[in-house]
């Protein structure tokens, strides 16, 4: 009997495979609708359920330990935290506003600076010097420093003053500028120095392009609009911070279609470097175009209307107008012919260069050579003054070949180079110039990036 089953059960089975494969889609269909309606009745199982809003809510509470240990939160310490900021200082400043224009309110430290004698004398009253500071976050002061560079040496000072605890304490160092090179460019629109204030040049940097290449570009009569430069330069830093700017490295200028080059360079053992072109020709004449750094000429070589005697006639020299005090130099070297007190001229000086040429200062406001006395080119021989017939203060200069007034300009660019680098030191030179030229077409591209 068991046996029977068995075979019935397989018979079974094996129908139902063949079912199964003959109407695959009925079987599914069949399937589906069992399960939805065992789902239907588990919903209506599910809706005879309580309400969850219906069901008691019971409340529970644990106590918390305080995190401050029991004190109230206002009297945590809060972290703090240190306020900077930097300033020049002004000629008017007094201890109080200069400390207000730092955004420090501590009239402790106030009172500090006025008393003490290092900030007095390096400090108080003093106009241009970089001074930075420390706060606290309620702006108490925690430290003070000053840097300036008192001479042209490769150093500076720097004061500072300092908090320990609620006294002040003040110190003077010295320590070394650091130099860092500097590329920049321009393009001429209107005069030198527009186009250095556009590039962000300082004006120093801007006088000794003019001075580099014044022999051969006649600045205040030359420039044309569109003429472009590149230069690379010095800027001298104290602590990471610019303090004042140094020499010019190399520079190109492009005027009127002619391209101009330099590069600053001293020979080994020589005691003084000067600007040569990039194949080691000397950019120095025999004479510079002016006595006095790069400025405004007031009157030209030639005719005008005379101020004081009010009546045309031949301007035989150059008038530059500069503030009294201004220090003059002498174009090249010579002996002083004869420095003192001559009719209209004023204070002047008459220095003898050789047979032929002697160039004449006046309206000097002082004199710093005596006759006889022998002068080399750049050296300081007076300052700018209004002696003798002059309406202002401003430095007539004249040139004079064989006793006639001739156009310094002209004669500067005429007069004779100096002797080009010498032959031990060409190898030096040859490589200093790549490095230079490389860092030219560098400014350059910045310059013209710039412009874009």
């Amino acid at each position: 009997m068991i046996h029977g089953l068995t075979t019935a059960s397989k018979a079974l089975i094996a129908q139902l495979s063949r079912s199964a494969q003959k109407h695959p889609r009925r079987i599914t269909a069949a399937v589906a609708a069992l399960l939805l309606t065992g789902a239907g009745g588990a919903f209506a199982v599910a809706a005879f359920g309580p309400d969850a809003a219906d069901l008691p809510v019971r409340q529970i509470s644990y106590p918390v330990a305080s995190l401050a240990d029991g004190a109230p939160l206002d009297a945590l310490e809060a972290p703090g935290f240190s306020l900077y900021r930097s300033e020049l200082t002004r000629s008017s400043d007094t201890a109080e506003s200069l400390l207000q224009r730092l955004g420090v309110a501590d009239p402790g430290a106030a009172a500090f600076l006025r008393s003490n004698d290092a900030a007095r004398q390096h400090l108080l009253g003093r106009a241009g010097r970089l001074v930075s500071v420390e706060t606290t976050d309620d702006h108490r002061l925690r430290k003070l420093t000053v840097r300036w560079a008192p001479d042209d040496s490769n150093t500076f000072q720097r004061l500072v003053v300092e908090r320990e605890a609620e006294r002040f304490t003040a110190r003077v160092e010295s320590a070394p500028l650091v130099a860092q090179t500097r590329l920049a460019g321009g393009i001429i629109q209107s005069s030198l120095f527009a186009a250095t204030d556009a590039a962000g040049i300082p004006d120093a940097v801007a006088v000794q392009l003019a001075e580099i290449f014044g022999a051969n570009i006649d600045f205040r009569r030359a420039l044309r609009r569109g003429d472009r430069f590149s230069l690379v330069y010095e800027v001298l830093e104290a602590d990471g911070e610019p303090l004042r700017s140094g020499r010019v490295l190399s520079a190109e200028f492009l005027n009127n279609g002619k391209t101009h080059q330099a590069v600053w360079f001293q020979e080994p053992g020589a005691s003084k470097g000067a600007y040569y072109t990039l194949d080691g020709q000397s950019l120095r004449k025999a004479f510079l175009a002016a006595p006095v750094a790069f400025s405004r000429v007031s009157s030209g070589f030639a005719m005008r209307f005379h101020p004081i005697l009010q009546q045309w006639r031949a301007h035989l020299g150059t008038d530059f107008a500069a503030p009294t005090g201004t220090p003059v130099r002498t174009v090249g070297n010579g002996v002083v012919a004869f420095a003192g007190v001559q009719n209209g001229y004023g204070n002047v000086i008459f220095v003898q260069h050789d047979k032929a040429h002697v160039t004449v200062y006046a309206h000097l406001s002082r004199i710093d050579v005596r006759k006889g006395q022998s002068v080399e080119q750049g050296q300081t021989i007076g300052a700018v003054g209004a002696t003798g017939w002059a309406t202002g203060p401003h430095l007539h200069f004249e040139f004079r070949v064989d006793g006639k007034q001739q156009d310094p300009q002209i004669m500067a660019q005429a007069s004779a180079a100096a002797a080009p680098v010498s032959a031990a030191a060409r190898p030096a030179f040859e490589r200093l110039a790549r490095n230079m030229r490389v860092e030219l077409d560098a400014a350059a591209r910045v310059q013209q990036a710039r412009a874009e």
